[in-house]
Order: C-alpha cells, then sequence, then structure tokens
C-alpha cells in the first residue's frame, strides 16, 4: 500500500471544484423558517437524521417558532411533538431552556457569535458552527460523522478527532470555497461515500481518493 502524505493544494482544490460543479449552492437539508428554527433544528439533529428531524419540525414549527412560545409550552407538551426523536427527553429541556435563556439575556435576534451560541443549552461546537455557516456565510468547517469519515477516507485529513479534523480541514481548504466546503462533505457522505457501503461507482472524485487508490 502506498502511504498518505500532507494533501497538496492542487489536490484538495480539484476535489473541492469537482464539488462546486456538482453542487454550486449546497443548501442544509434541515426545514426552518427563521433564524430561531434553525437553531431548534440544529440542536433536534443532534444523533438523530435530518429527515426524523423534519417529520417532527413540520408540525412543531406550526404552533411554535419564537422563543416566547417555548419558554410558555409545557415540557410534556413539547416531548409529544418530539417524541420519535432520539434523546428527546433531554432535547425538549434544553430547547425550552435556550428559548428562557435568549428571553433572559434580551437577544431579540440569533446572534453571530461563537461562544455565546455555544453558552446555550444543547448546542455545542459543531452545531454552532453549523449555524454560524448557514445564518450568517461563517467560513467555518462543522465536524459532524460525515465530514469526520469522508474527510479521513479521502485524504483530505489524517485525524482522529473532530477538532483536529477540524483544524486540518481549515488549514488546507482555501477561503473561496468556505463554508460550502462544509456541506459539499456532509451530503458526499451522506448519499455517495456512505460509512458501510461507500457507492464508489457514483463518486465524482474516486480517481483522487486515497481510499479507492488504497492509500493508507
Amino acid at each position: 500500500m502506498m502511504q498518505k502524505t500532507h494533501p497538496s493544494r492542487s489536490w484538495v482544490v480539484e476535489i473541492l471544484e469537482r464539488f462546486q460543479r456538482q453542487m454550486p449552492e449546497p443548501k442544509i437539508e434541515l426545514k426552518y423558517i427563521n433564524k430561531f428554527t434553525l437553531i431548534i433544528a440544529v440542536l433536534l439533529s443532534a444523533q438523530s437524521t435530518d429527515v426524523s428531524v423534519n417529520k417532527v419540525t413540520k408540525a412543531l414549527f406550526r404552533v411554535a417558532y419564537e422563543p416566547e412560545h417555548y419558554a410558555k409550552m409545557d415540557l410534556a407538551k413539547l416531548k409529544e411533538y418530539i417524541k420519535t426523536i432520539g434523546l428527546y427527553n433531554n432535547k425538549a429541556k434544553n430547547i425550552i431552556a435556550l428559548a428562557k435563556k435568549l428571553i433572559s439575556d434580551k437577544q431579540t435576534d440569533i446572534p453571530n457569535n461563537f461562544q455565546y451560541l455555544q453558552s446555550l443549552p444543547g448546542i455545542g461546537r459543531k452545531s454552532a458552527n453549523v449555524i454560524l455557516c448557514t445564518l450568517f456565510g461563517e467560513k467555518r468547517i462543522a465536524v459532524d460523522t460525515h465530514v469526520f469519515r469522508v474527510s479521513n477516507r479521502i485524504g483530505l485529513v489524517h485525524a482522529r478527532n473532530v477538532l483536529e479534523v477540524e483544524k486540518q480541514l481549515l488549514e488546507s481548504i482555501p477561503q473561496t470555497f468556505l463554508p460550502q466546503a462544509h456541506l459539499w462533505l456532509v451530503l458526499h457522505g451522506r448519499y455517495v461515500c456512505k460509512a458501510r457501503r461507500p457507492e464508489c461507482e457514483n463518486c465524482i472524485i474516486k480517481d483522487l481518493c486515497n481510499f479507492k487508490l488504497g492509500i493508507k
């Protein structure tokens, strides 16, 4: 087997340009109707699929789409809306606490502030990065299971934890491809470079991929 080396800029750019041609305007697949509901959708998506989240938020967002709605909502009622989502008990508590914190902090709009977003109940580093990429076009990378797997598999990074993956991606990806690169990796991992059975025959970068080329 050939050994992995640090990715060259030209190789990285070629991969990203192919993704760009295939997905010129990638969109997050979580459904939301305003900035606040994006935060709720992102919170619910932890260890859950976007499809399952969209199923519950379709009804939920009809009745609750502002912090005040959740601050006044009965916990049991909220749980009933989201009970098909994994970890729904904790997520329901976090949603209500998050809404109350925004009101208490007099945040009438969602702030473009990484530290503040991370201070919200149920919002960690990955979720804060997703929110900033989506709402404000911040040049960030949110490392979920797809980004972690795909970036290691194809050879964009050689890392064993999410922080190192994020760091290496931000070092190797030219700024002009951010924040779209985050979604390209997510969508490629979700539909092509799957965990157990990657569909290499449908991959637009298979001739560049370390995994396909047998480079370890």
